[in-house]
């Protein structure tokens, strides 16, 4: 039961939603989604400035934001594993969970076979998670010409993983998919349409030997 009062006039507004503006604008007051990153304590540390420049410009990455998403996530992996090991090696839990685990960091080429330890997982670094990202593999298959030329042709959708085109940059390749990365069916560079440029260059050489100006309209 809400109890009722009246503002001004005539309309009736629940007490709540009185005391609570943001309630009264029609906005949830819950969060329904985790966080992604994590902001450093500390904004302006040198050592940690240099380290994440070098980052970004090693790995072509669009912000810091990115590079922060990377270390949230490495926090939260090796939290899991320091605490599964605080466990006794009998008990199911960190059996069952520890082995989940370590299959998940094999499966996205994180760790070696012969790693299957939990020990290794702690040793994880920011740049093994990167060096799995699709933009990485894209530009080490020798698709791209540049680490910044393989985020464009991956946001404009040129690039697939198996069947699935993907235009996700930080998309991170399993180990049995990392074969099945190349150009899209639909991409001029994998044997589709032309592109725009290439359409309009041969709508007007067929016209006049690329001397004019407008290119003819079909």
């Amino acid at each position: 039961y809400s109890p009722m009062i009246f503002i001004s006039g005539s309309s009736s507004i629940p007490l709540r939603q009185s005391l609570n503006p943001s309630a009264a604008m029609g906005k949830k007051s819950y969060v329904n989604y985790g966080k992604s990153f994590r902001k450093p304590k500390r904004p302006f540390e040198k050592e940690r400035l240099d380290s994440e420049m070098k980052i970004i410009g090693e790995y072509g990455l669009k912000n810091k934001r990115e590079v922060w998403r990377v270390n949230y996530a490495l926090a939260k992996i090796r939290t899991a594993a320091r605490t599964l090991l605080t466990l006794d090696e009998k008990s199911e839990q960190r059996m069952f969970q520890g082995d989940a685990l370590l299959r998940r960091m094999i499966r996205l080429g994180l760790l070696l076979e012969s790693e299957k330890k939990l020990d290794y997982v702690l040793g994880l670094t920011t740049a093994k998670i990167m060096e799995r990202r699709l933009q990485t593999k894209v530009f080490k298959l020798g698709l791209a010409k540049s680490i910044h030329h393989a985020r464009t042709l991956i946001r404009q959708r040129h690039i697939r993983v198996g069947k699935q085109i993907c235009d996700i940059p930080s998309f991170l390749v399993r180990l049995d998919s990392e074969k099945h990365i190349d150009f899209a069916l639909t991409s001029p560079f994998g044997g589709g349409r032309p592109g725009r440029v290439r359409r309009k260059k041969a709508a007007s050489g067929g016209k006049d030997g690329g001397g004019g100006g407008a290119a003819a309209d079909d």
